[in-house]
Protein backbone atom coordinates (compact mmCIF):
# COMPACT_ATOMS: atom_id res chain seq x y z
CA UNK A 1 0.00 0.00 0.00
CA UNK A 2 3.11 2.38 0.95
CA UNK A 3 4.73 1.62 -2.26
CA UNK A 4 1.11 2.24 -4.38
CA UNK A 5 0.73 5.59 -2.64
CA UNK A 6 4.11 6.49 -3.61
CA UNK A 7 3.74 5.72 -6.91
CA UNK A 8 0.47 8.06 -7.40
CA UNK A 9 2.40 10.67 -5.55
CA UNK A 10 4.92 10.57 -7.84
CA UNK A 11 2.46 10.40 -10.66
CA UNK A 12 0.40 13.49 -9.65
CA UNK A 13 4.10 15.19 -9.36
CA UNK A 14 5.23 14.25 -12.70
CA UNK A 15 8.92 13.80 -13.26
CA UNK A 16 11.06 17.06 -13.12
CA UNK A 17 9.01 18.35 -10.56
CA UNK A 18 10.22 19.06 -6.68
CA UNK A 19 9.42 18.00 -3.86
CA UNK A 20 6.88 19.62 -2.28
CA UNK A 21 6.91 19.87 1.38
CA UNK A 22 4.40 19.22 3.52
CA UNK A 23 2.48 21.93 5.66
CA UNK A 24 3.86 21.13 8.81
CA UNK A 25 7.27 21.49 7.74
CA UNK A 26 6.79 24.72 5.72
CA UNK A 27 4.98 26.33 7.83
CA UNK A 28 6.40 26.54 11.23
CA UNK A 29 4.60 27.63 14.48
CA UNK A 30 5.64 29.36 17.42
CA UNK A 31 9.47 29.40 18.14
CA UNK A 32 12.43 27.52 17.34
CA UNK A 33 15.27 26.57 19.56
CA UNK A 34 19.24 25.88 18.91
CA UNK A 35 19.03 22.05 20.25
CA UNK A 36 16.25 19.45 20.09
CA UNK A 37 17.67 18.15 23.48
CA UNK A 38 18.61 21.06 25.22
CA UNK A 39 15.67 23.62 25.03
CA UNK A 40 16.60 26.96 27.61
CA UNK A 41 16.23 29.89 25.18
CA UNK A 42 14.30 30.93 22.36
CA UNK A 43 15.62 30.31 19.23
CA UNK A 44 14.97 31.88 15.56
CA UNK A 45 11.94 30.75 14.04
CA UNK A 46 12.29 28.95 10.93
CA UNK A 47 10.14 30.17 8.13
CA UNK A 48 10.33 29.96 4.04
CA UNK A 49 12.90 32.60 2.99
CA UNK A 50 12.83 34.76 -0.25
CA UNK A 51 14.08 32.30 -3.70
CA UNK A 52 12.67 29.76 -5.31
CA UNK A 53 10.33 26.70 -3.80
CA UNK A 54 13.62 24.24 -4.41
CA UNK A 55 15.82 26.35 -2.40
CA UNK A 56 13.53 27.59 0.07
CA UNK A 57 12.90 23.73 0.35
CA UNK A 58 16.13 22.72 0.26
CA UNK A 59 16.55 25.32 3.23
CA UNK A 60 14.06 24.24 5.18
CA UNK A 61 15.47 20.66 5.59
CA UNK A 62 18.38 21.54 6.45
CA UNK A 63 17.19 23.85 9.47
CA UNK A 64 14.36 21.52 10.19
CA UNK A 65 17.28 18.42 10.45
CA UNK A 66 18.42 20.90 13.67
CA UNK A 67 15.79 22.59 14.90
CA UNK A 68 12.94 21.69 17.31
CA UNK A 69 9.36 23.20 17.02
CA UNK A 70 8.00 25.24 20.09
CA UNK A 71 4.71 22.75 19.94
CA UNK A 72 7.19 19.41 19.41
CA UNK A 73 8.64 20.18 23.19
CA UNK A 74 7.53 18.98 26.37
CA UNK A 75 5.17 21.35 28.05
CA UNK A 76 7.92 21.71 30.74
CA UNK A 77 10.71 22.30 28.08
CA UNK A 78 7.74 24.72 26.36
CA UNK A 79 7.52 26.55 29.93
CA UNK A 80 10.78 27.04 30.22
CA UNK A 81 11.05 28.70 26.42
CA UNK A 82 7.86 31.31 27.24
CA UNK A 83 9.52 32.32 30.30
CA UNK A 84 13.48 32.99 29.04
CA UNK A 85 10.90 35.39 26.61
CA UNK A 86 9.46 36.73 29.03
CA UNK A 87 11.88 37.72 31.03
CA UNK A 88 14.17 38.91 27.83
CA UNK A 89 10.82 41.24 27.35
CA UNK A 90 10.78 42.41 30.89
CA UNK A 91 14.13 43.30 31.01
CA UNK A 92 14.09 45.32 27.86
CA UNK A 93 10.86 47.42 28.82
CA UNK A 94 12.97 47.81 32.48
CA UNK A 95 15.69 49.08 30.25
CA UNK A 96 13.55 51.75 28.44
CA UNK A 97 11.72 52.81 31.48
CA UNK A 98 15.07 53.45 33.72
CA UNK A 99 16.58 55.42 30.51
CA UNK A 100 13.43 57.55 30.36
CA UNK A 101 13.59 58.51 34.03
CA UNK A 102 17.53 58.99 33.65
CA UNK A 103 16.49 61.57 31.13
CA UNK A 104 13.47 62.97 32.78
CA UNK A 105 15.76 63.43 35.89
CA UNK A 106 18.62 65.61 33.84
CA UNK A 107 16.14 67.37 32.54
CA UNK A 108 14.92 68.24 35.83
CA UNK A 109 18.80 69.29 36.96
CA UNK A 110 19.07 71.61 34.37
CA UNK A 111 15.50 73.59 34.93
CA UNK A 112 16.33 73.59 38.77
CA UNK A 113 19.34 74.76 37.56
CA UNK A 114 18.46 77.56 35.58
CA UNK A 115 15.79 78.70 38.13
CA UNK A 116 18.58 78.71 40.53
CA UNK A 117 20.76 81.09 38.48
CA UNK A 118 18.49 83.43 38.03
CA UNK A 119 16.62 83.93 41.80
CA UNK A 120 20.78 84.59 42.47
CA UNK A 121 21.01 87.11 39.41
CA UNK A 122 18.00 88.71 40.49
CA UNK A 123 18.99 88.63 44.33
CA UNK A 124 22.56 90.18 43.13
CA UNK A 125 20.67 92.85 40.82
CA UNK A 126 17.73 93.57 44.23
CA UNK A 127 21.13 94.08 46.31
CA UNK A 128 23.21 96.23 43.86
CA UNK A 129 20.13 98.28 43.51
CA UNK A 130 19.21 98.25 47.60
CA UNK A 131 22.96 99.60 48.30
CA UNK A 132 22.19 102.06 45.63
CA UNK A 133 19.65 103.61 47.17
CA UNK A 134 20.37 103.24 50.50
CA UNK A 135 23.60 104.89 49.49
CA UNK A 136 21.70 107.93 47.70
CA UNK A 137 19.47 108.40 50.55
CA UNK A 138 22.64 108.96 53.42
CA UNK A 139 23.53 111.27 50.78
CA UNK A 140 19.97 113.46 51.00
CA UNK A 141 19.98 113.00 54.44
CA UNK A 142 23.65 114.75 54.98
CA UNK A 143 22.78 117.37 52.59
CA UNK A 144 19.03 117.98 54.35
CA UNK A 145 20.76 118.20 57.86
CA UNK A 146 23.81 120.39 56.70
CA UNK A 147 21.07 122.72 55.22
CA UNK A 148 18.89 122.46 58.42
CA UNK A 149 22.18 123.15 60.03
CA UNK A 150 23.20 126.37 58.38
CA UNK A 151 19.67 127.48 58.55
CA UNK A 152 19.27 126.88 62.14
CA UNK A 153 22.72 128.59 62.76
CA UNK A 154 21.92 131.75 60.46
CA UNK A 155 18.52 131.87 62.46
CA UNK A 156 20.13 132.11 65.82
CA UNK A 157 22.24 134.51 64.24
CA UNK A 158 21.43 138.42 65.27
CA UNK A 159 23.20 141.43 64.55
CA UNK A 160 22.71 145.27 65.38
CA UNK A 161 20.11 146.96 62.86
CA UNK A 162 22.23 150.17 61.19
CA UNK A 163 20.63 152.37 59.13
CA UNK A 164 23.34 151.94 56.06
CA UNK A 165 25.94 149.22 55.46
CA UNK A 166 29.19 149.20 53.90
CA UNK A 167 30.33 146.65 51.27
CA UNK A 168 32.99 145.40 54.35
CA UNK A 169 30.15 145.05 56.67
CA UNK A 170 27.91 143.53 54.25
CA UNK A 171 30.96 140.95 53.84
CA UNK A 172 30.95 140.43 57.77
CA UNK A 173 27.62 139.62 58.10
CA UNK A 174 28.13 137.07 55.27
CA UNK A 175 30.88 135.29 56.69
CA UNK A 176 29.16 135.07 60.01
CA UNK A 177 26.00 133.70 58.28
CA UNK A 178 27.76 130.77 55.28
CA UNK A 179 29.67 128.18 55.84
CA UNK A 180 33.60 129.05 55.67
CA UNK A 181 33.75 126.12 52.95
CA UNK A 182 30.85 128.28 51.10
CA UNK A 183 31.87 131.50 51.71
CA UNK A 184 33.91 131.89 48.04
CA UNK A 185 30.87 130.59 45.83
CA UNK A 186 28.28 132.24 47.74
CA UNK A 187 30.54 135.90 47.17
CA UNK A 188 31.45 135.21 43.75
CA UNK A 189 28.03 135.04 42.84
CA UNK A 190 27.13 138.15 45.19
CA UNK A 191 29.78 140.14 43.33
CA UNK A 192 28.38 139.08 39.99
CA UNK A 193 24.70 139.97 41.27
CA UNK A 194 24.90 142.93 43.28
CA UNK A 195 28.45 143.94 43.84
CA UNK A 196 27.57 143.64 47.38
CA UNK A 197 25.51 146.01 47.63
CA UNK A 198 22.30 145.27 49.53
CA UNK A 199 20.00 147.96 47.91
CA UNK A 200 20.75 146.79 44.45
CA UNK A 201 17.85 146.78 42.07
CA UNK A 202 17.46 145.39 38.73
CA UNK A 203 13.93 145.87 37.11
CA UNK A 204 11.82 143.33 39.92
CA UNK A 205 14.89 141.95 40.96
CA UNK A 206 16.40 143.08 44.76
CA UNK A 207 19.16 143.02 46.89
CA UNK A 208 22.91 141.23 47.19
CA UNK A 209 21.38 138.33 45.91
CA UNK A 210 18.97 139.96 42.97
CA UNK A 211 15.84 138.10 44.52
CA UNK A 212 13.38 138.10 41.74
CA UNK A 213 10.84 139.40 42.83
CA UNK A 214 12.50 141.36 45.84
CA UNK A 215 9.55 140.64 47.84
CA UNK A 216 10.24 136.71 48.06
CA UNK A 217 12.62 137.55 50.71
CA UNK A 218 10.32 138.37 53.39
CA UNK A 219 9.75 135.01 54.09
CA UNK A 220 12.96 135.20 56.02
CA UNK A 221 12.02 138.98 57.52
CA UNK A 222 9.99 141.85 56.85
CA UNK A 223 13.09 144.49 56.77
CA UNK A 224 14.06 142.93 53.36
CA UNK A 225 14.87 145.95 51.87
CA UNK A 226 17.38 147.59 54.62
CA UNK A 227 18.68 144.80 56.16
CA UNK A 228 21.23 142.51 54.40
CA UNK A 229 21.13 140.06 57.10
CA UNK A 230 17.92 139.08 55.91
CA UNK A 231 18.89 138.78 52.30
CA UNK A 232 22.12 136.72 53.28
CA UNK A 233 19.91 134.47 54.86
CA UNK A 234 17.74 133.92 51.91
CA UNK A 235 19.69 133.76 49.61
CA UNK A 236 21.88 130.92 51.65
CA UNK A 237 18.55 128.99 52.18
CA UNK A 238 17.51 129.53 48.18
CA UNK A 239 20.88 127.92 46.79
CA UNK A 240 20.88 124.92 49.37
CA UNK A 241 17.57 124.04 48.32
CA UNK A 242 17.94 124.57 44.46
CA UNK A 243 21.48 123.49 44.25
CA UNK A 244 22.85 121.86 47.20
CA UNK A 245 25.01 124.39 48.09
CA UNK A 246 26.26 127.98 47.62
CA UNK A 247 29.33 125.97 45.41
CA UNK A 248 26.40 124.50 43.72
CA UNK A 249 24.78 127.11 42.71
CA UNK A 250 27.97 129.02 41.72
CA UNK A 251 28.94 125.97 39.14
CA UNK A 252 25.29 126.91 37.45
CA UNK A 253 25.82 130.29 37.53
CA UNK A 254 29.16 130.02 35.28
CA UNK A 255 27.33 127.50 32.74
CA UNK A 256 24.26 130.00 32.27
CA UNK A 257 25.06 133.80 33.73
CA UNK A 258 22.44 133.53 36.18
CA UNK A 259 20.99 131.08 39.05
Amino acid sequence: MAANEQARTSERNGPGHSRVQSPRTSRVRGFAVASATAVTTVGAVVGVGAGSPSAAGDGLQASAADSTLLADLPAGQQAQVQTASLTQQADAQSAQANAAAKKSAEEAARVRAAQDAKAKKDAADKSKADAAKEKADKEAKARDLKTEAASRSSDRTTFQVQSSYSVSDVQAIARQIVPADQFQCFSNIVNNESSWNYRATNGSAYGLVQALPGSKMSSVGSDWQSNPATQIKWGLNYMNQRYGSPCGAWSFWQSHDSY
